[in-house]
């Protein structure tokens, strides 16, 4: 799959720039705390549902999703986060070190991504492609809680919007 290293690194470096749009929206969300007076850390336990992810939860498996899948794409080892962040704070410092760990990535790194064999231990001795699995789950995945955790901060009051959620652009001069 000619270009499929290219896109690959390209999709790696947005899951970085929206961890890092994530972290902001946890930063408005202390603020928005404390101009209510109330604990910040009281958003982790946050969630749409009842039988949804918290916010802790959201964001740990957006950056499990991003650094997983690269590390699965470019056959190297991810390093290991124990899922005990209990404040917002060490929950930003999670955020930060997965995004180091993204930016240490080059277009090299997912030379023959496309064709490898990914085996997840929920497919049971089965595999997808290198292809299918990012395209199909990995960016899917990721997304997907990266969104539910943009909405409960939301839904709790913290002022987001759709500027905040894409985050900034190259602008150049004419």
């Amino acid at each position: 799959m000619q270009g499929f290293d290219h896109a690959t690194h390209s999709c790696i470096v947005q899951f970085a720039k929206m961890l890092r749009n994530l972290d902001a929206w946890l930063g408005r969300g202390v603020d928005h705390a404390k101009a209510k007076s109330f604990d910040p850390d009281v958003l982790l336990t946050l969630r749409l549902a009842p039988d949804m992810f918290a916010l802790v939860r959201q964001v740990q498996s957006a950056c499990d999703t991003a650094k997983l899948a690269a590390a699965r794409m470019a056959d190297k080892e991810a390093p290991a986060h124990p899922d005990s962040e209990a404040t917002v704070a060490q929950l930003r410092e999670r955020i930060a070190a997965v995004a180091a760990y993204l930016d240490g990535f080059t277009v090299a790194d997912f030379a023959h991504a496309a064709e490898r064999k990914i085996s997840l231990p929920w497919m049971k001795g089965q595999w997808t492609p290198g292809s299918a699995y990012f395209l199909e789950f990995a960016i899917p995945n990721f997304y997907f809680h990266v969104n539910m955790a943009y909405a409960i901060l939301r839904g709790a009051g913290v002022e987001l919007g759709k500027t905040v959620y894409i985050g900034s652009l190259p602008l150049h001069g004419m």
